[in-house]
């Protein structure tokens, strides 16, 4: 999975995207700070895989990953060469979802490139700067589709699609806000990777003493949650500051910091759940002395399509699933032991892989 962040410069973008990868982009209290983008891998925390590791006695545990790209802050009139102009845009065109960091804490030492805080207002000058950067991808491809329409049905018909959707963000709306007729204007949908397409996440960034009760108190966060849920976008609070403080931390300290909080999970820990909510995604494991492994799928997905992720000629050559719940597998302590007990099942191509199976698959090519 792989997760662009956005926001305007001092929003506490790159400060997020040091806590979450600890990869040192620098951070510091002026616009245009970050000008290259900065790739993070991070590993998705999963307890259930060091527990089945240790049971295997595994030589490799490997988690599912997910990487983040940050990109120098947008700012008003970006597509125009405002600021460093919308140039990195284009680096997050490939991305899965996009991480749109709000400011949602006022502090006076950090300043605010418009002058004051206003999550709506901020929300508005990049979804503007995406729509702009949108509008350029539409016109270099009705440029190519225009002439060859007059001979070819599919390409006027994909001519009529691309003119629609330029109406549409010309109104000031988003692409994902469209209607889309048929599978064929899907695929094509699909295909223009467009940013304004994409699903959002918004990191309401708040102050330490609004982390506790997740920004319920805090009324720009309530703002940006209202304006999230009227375009179904997931959000999740976080304070930015105390993130990179975590992230410094060893394993035991973090349960400690957190607690002292009074929170459950860390930042990136929401981050995650969120995404995987957002984009329909869950994990299944496979388990056994040379290496246990998360794997993450489509929610739905059938076992071949599940077996694919791991090779080709696991999905294509399928015979069978051989899967257990990882909780019975840790209860009976073995995979004998569950078989015994009846707890594992023998599924067919058309069994749907659920979160936190433990599956062998059998195949011959």
């Amino acid at each position: 999975m792989k997760l662009g962040i956005v926001g305007l410069p001092n929003v506490g973008k790159s400060t997020l995207f040091n806590s979450l990868t600890k990869a040192g982009a620098e951070s510091a209290n002026y616009p245009f700070c970050t000008i290259d983008p900065n790739v993070g891998v991070v590993a998705v925390p999963d307890e259930r895989l060091k527990l089945l590791g240790d049971m295997y006695h595994s030589k490799k545990v490997t988690p599912a990953v997910i990487e983040f790209v940050d990109i120098a802050g947008l700012v008003k009139g970006a597509s125009k060469g405002e600021g460093l102009g919308n140039q990195f845009l284009s680096n997050i065109r490939e991305v899965d979802a996009i991480v749109h960091v709000v400011r949602c804490f006022e502090d006076p030492n950090v300043v605010h490139v418009d002058g004051s805080v206003d999550p709506l207002r901020d929300i508005e000058t990049i979804n503007l700067e995406l729509i702009f950067s949108d509008l350029e991808v539409l016109e270099r491809r009705l440029s190519k589709v225009v002439k060859a329409a007059r001979m070819d049905k599919t390409l006027a018909k994909e001519e009529a699609l691309l003119n629609r959707i330029k109406e549409h963000l010309e109104s000031g709306r988003l692409a994902k806000s469209m209607t889309i007729e048929d599978e064929d204007e899907l695929s094509l949908m699909n295909s223009y990777n467009l940013l304004t397409y994409k699903p959002v996440i918004y990191a309401a960034n708040v102050a330490e003493e609004d982390l506790a009760d997740d920004g319920q108190s805090n009324e720009k966060v309530g703002q940006v949650r209202e304006f999230a849920a009227g375009e179904n976008s997931e959000v999740f609070v976080i304070c930015a500051q105390i993130e990179e403080e975590i992230s410094e931390l060893e394993e035991d300290e973090k349960a400690m910091f957190l607690e002292d909080l009074g929170l459950s999970e860390s930042g990136l820990e929401k981050l995650i759940k969120a995404s995987y909510r957002l984009l329909g995604l869950h994990s299944f494991l496979t388990a056994g002395e040379d290496e246990t492994r998360a794997w993450t799928i489509k929610i739905g997905t059938r076992a071949p399509q599940a077996a694919g992720k791991i090779h080709s000629d696991f999905e294509r050559g399928f015979i069978k699933a051989e899967v257990v719940n990882y909780r019975d597998l840790l209860e009976q302590g073995s995979l004998a032991a569950a078989r015994e007990k009846g707890l594992v099942g023998m599924e067919g191509k058309d069994y749907v892989v659920k979160d936190g199976d433990v599956i062998l698959f059998r195949f011959n090519v």
